[in-house]
């Protein structure tokens, strides 16, 4: 079989490994200068993507807008079209459970791996968290086993595979630099619940119309989780929930909102997520839920306490790439902060995060990237002008914060943007803060 890979990145490789050794590959990639592995075709530059109905099978990267592929070629060239996540979920015979959303895929999905592990159950993490999910196979995968996929749009636009669970958390407008509209953005999401059975679950915020609306589409039960803001009482008090204090599944207290070793009310939207997906799993076990939700803390990037110097609290959210996230990590640091706003583009709207900023106890705002000018223009416009240009590198980034930073502040990398341009992506941006940080 003639099998093309379009677009040679971890998911790419985990392809080659996989397809490679029965068929037919040509690479195909708009990076002129790639290396190629032996043995394989390659079509690379501007023209990666032509003439691909000459092949039988397609491998779509996930970073590759399934439209790109139809203006180069047809509309029925799709029918060709696979990816690493949808081949996985075709051969996996273990039940998945499927993560996604706009914000809190990582942590939820770390914290049902988690959870599970300790109710005694075998499983497997990978999707966007990191492994390829093809990589998965190279490890044994039993029947008895689960596996937990983080899900982004990216790889569930063109997904004809549902899990046996299906989770939603929040849904905020994102990607719509990459996606045509909000209606996309949001259809792409509602693939990983679209074919699920009736005997399926589908886990949904809520309090999110578009989490509800992501998760409508499924045939499965619906089990739905709350976090109401401080001070508010539940809409309504089943599945997981929060009311006062306590963390709820129905009528069954779960654990207390203090035992919670994550930062921040809206990583108790993640808690619940998770309590909600792996209730029915675990038959209830609220030990292994309490073993994890009160030893868990952040993972890398996000919201994550890199050190305190010279009275200053210094914290890495750089994988918090929107409005909301920026919102979420103010709202999650008590003391009076100096925020680090801007980055690229993702047509983004900052105007409840100007507001945010204002009514928060932000000492101040360092501008930088692209939509830095944009960013402090939504933030002049409600009144807060307490900014300062931040420049082109981590280290002046830094040193503009610590100039405006007083002691019982905390320095908050969480940028509302993404990071290209100045960053190769989040990942970078947060190691070279950390590193910087950690050189003081």
């Amino acid at each position: 079989m003639k099998v093309a890979i379009l677009g040679f990145g971890d998911q790419g490789r985990a392809a080659l490994e996989y397809w490679g050794p029965k068929n037919d590959i040509t690479i195909c990639d708009q990076n002129e200068d790639l290396k190629l592995p032996p043995n394989v075709d390659a079509q690379l530059g501007p023209g990666y993507l032509d003439e691909l109905d000459r092949f039988d099978l397609l491998i779509r990267a996930p970073a590759l807008h399934p439209r790109d592929i139809v203006a180069a070629n047809s509309e029925h060239t799709l029918r060709k079209v696979t990816t690493v996540t949808e081949e996985f979920m075709r051969v996996c015979q273990a039940p998945i459970i499927g993560v996604t959303g706009t914000k809190g895929k990582g942590t939820t999905s770390t914290l049902v791996t988690k959870i599970l592990e300790a109710a005694g159950k075998t499983v497997h993490l990978g999707g966007n968290i990191g492994i390829p999910p093809l990589d998965l196979l190279k490890k044994t995968i039993n029947p008895t086993d689960w596996v937990v996929l983080e899900l982004a749009n990216y790889q569930l636009i063109d997904l004809h595979f549902s899990p046996r669970i299906a989770v939603c958390l929040m849904v905020a407008p994102e990607h719509l630099d990459w996606h045509k509209d909000m209606a996309e953005y949001v259809a792409a999401k509602q693939n990983l619940f679209r074919y699920q059975l009736e005997s399926a679950r589908a886990v949904y915020n809520r309090l999110n119309d578009y989490s509800y609306e992501v998760a409508d589409v499924s045939p499965a039960f619906k089990v739905s989780y709350e976090v109401p803001t401080v001070d508010t009482s539940p809409q309504e008090k089943h599945g997981a929930y929060v009311d006062g204090g306590t963390i709820y599944y129905d009528d069954s207290v779960v654990c207390k909102v203090s035992d919670v070793a994550l930062l921040g009310r809206h990583n108790l939207e993640n808690v619940c997520a998770a309590i909600a997906a792996t209730w029915e799993v675990i038959d209830g076990d609220k030990a292994a839920i309490y073993k994890v939700v009160t030893s868990l803390g952040s993972l890398p990037h996000r919201l994550e306490h890199i050190r305190d110097f010279e009275g200053i609290s210094y914290y890495d959210d750089s994988y918090g790439t929107t409005p909301e996230t920026a919102i979420a990590a103010l709202q999650a640091i008590p003391q009076p902060k100096v925020i680090i706003l801007g980055g690229s583009d993702k047509k983004s709207n900052y105007g409840k995060l100007a507001e945010t900023v204002r009514a928060s106890d932000v000492r101040t705002a360092v501008i930088i990237g692209q939509m830095g000018p944009q960013i402090k223009k939504a933030l002049e416009q409600v009144g807060f002008t307490d900014t300062v240009d931040g420049g082109n590198t981590m280290e002046t980034i830094i040193a503009a914060s610590r100039k405006v930073a007083q002691k019982g502040d905390a320095v908050l990398l969480s940028t509302a943007c993404a990071s290209f341009g100045m960053f190769k992506d989040y990942e970078d941006r947060g190691d070279q803060f950390t590193r910087v940080v950690r050189a003081l």
